[in-house]
């Protein structure tokens, strides 16, 4: 199956291009524009992008299809235990209705460390979650990697939260335990991606090494400034979140002359320091079962994003280029001839406006078109 589509606007992962034409043969994007084509599709005030990237969400049995719906064709999963990554692998191997994923696979953290205290609550225990593998201590760090790749993770995540954010206290990984795993995890080929919302549980994670931090943090105080500068020198990249931070604390109304730690606002004031360092942010939305919504939210992220200081160019490079470059999908997030034809379009620019993006028109996971309208 060959489906031509002309007179498109392109964002390409980097750059816009306008009236230009794309060629999808099979699950590939192709160079030749005059090839006869099994379906023509007028790309006229339209705009092509690579399928979205929600670099930030836990995953259960049909989130993966809700995001496809809204054009995110691939989500980097960041907690799931071994049944669930199993079935949603095989879902998205066979199935083209569904989105792609990268996952974590069971995140690290101490015995009744966080999540363990969401993990009890009436909501998420309908889900029938198991109990899962924890770390006391540096000790064990070697065989916990190990237990992770032999379960299919792709990356490791570690929980660095004492759940003052939460208004509690929870037992936390220490320096050393989150120092060791992070040792293991990069010997074994694999990334790490640290939970940490407070600039103490930050200091801690960039001690210890780790890519990135899985969130934006939530407390801006007179040291926010020199711990962006360091976030900056290391290179980590940080997952923004903040549609998460939005729904769940309920402080939309506070502002920057008023931020409290833990509120959304200083999450966008972090989020805004962050991008004036250059430091390389990912758009992700936390989403799970509830809230933020699988799809749906990642539209929200977006505009969240632009309002902190990102031009909608920047938003989009964060939600399809930059996030492929950082986890290392090298057949994703652009469009370029080779390529995997991930693809959403959309009526609009949303290069000039972000809101574009949820004026959908088609969705296609590895050249397979799922018709919106």
């Amino acid at each position: 199956m060959r489906t031509r589509i002309s007179n498109v606007r392109v964002f390409d992962g980097e750059r816009r291009t306008d009236r230009t034409t794309v060629l999808i043969d099979d699950d590939r994007i192709i160079a030749t524009d005059n090839a006869p084509a099994d379906v023509e599709i007028d790309g006229t005030d339209r705009t092509l992008l690579p399928g979205l990237i929600d670099a930030h969400t836990h995953i259960f049995d049909g989130d993966l299809a809700d995001a496809l719906t809204y054009g995110v064709t691939t989500e980097l999963d960041m907690f799931c235990l071994p049944a669930v990554l199993s079935a949603q692998r095989t879902a998205a191997k066979l199935r083209d209705d569904v989105a792609d994923f990268r996952s974590a696979g069971t995140l690290a953290n101490a015995p009744g460390g966080h999540p363990s205290q969401l993990l009890a609550s009436p909501e998420i225990a309908a889900l029938g979650l198991a109990p899962f593998d924890t770390i006391s201590g540096p000790e064990q760090a070697a065989e916990f990697v190990q237990a992770r790749l032999a379960e299919g993770a792709d990356y490791l995540k570690i929980v660095i939260d004492d759940g003052s954010v939460h208004s509690t206290s929870l037992p936390v990984l220490s320096a050393q335990t989150a120092r060791a795993l992070t040792t293991h995890a990069h010997d074994a080929g694999l990334q790490v991606i640290a939970h940490a919302i407070t600039e103490a549980e930050v200091t801690i994670a960039l001690d210890a090494g780790v890519d990135g931090l899985a969130h934006v943090w939530t407390d801006f105080t007179a040291h926010t400034g020199d711990l962006v500068d360091r976030i900056a020198a290391q290179d980590v990249f940080v997952v923004s979140t903040l549609v998460y931070f939005e729904a769940v604390t309920g402080q939309r109304e506070i502002t920057a002359d008023c931020a409290v730690p833990g509120s959304f606002a200083d999450a966008m004031r972090v989020t805004r320091a962050l991008h004036r360092a250059g430091v390389p942010l990912l758009a992700g939305t936390d989403a799970n079962p509830y809230i933020p919504t699988h799809g749906a939210s990642m539209h929200r992220e977006l505009l969240l994003l632009n309002e902190v200081g990102l031009s909608p160019l920047e938003v989009l490079t964060a939600a399809t280029s930059r996030t492929a470059d950082r986890f290392g999908l090298t057949d994703r997030g652009r469009i370029a001839p080779g390529l995997r034809a991930d693809l959403l379009l959309v009526d609009g620019d949303p290069t000039i406006d972000i809101t574009a993006t949820s004026s959908i028109a088609d969705v296609w996971r590895r050249g397979v078109c799922q018709v919106r309208r």
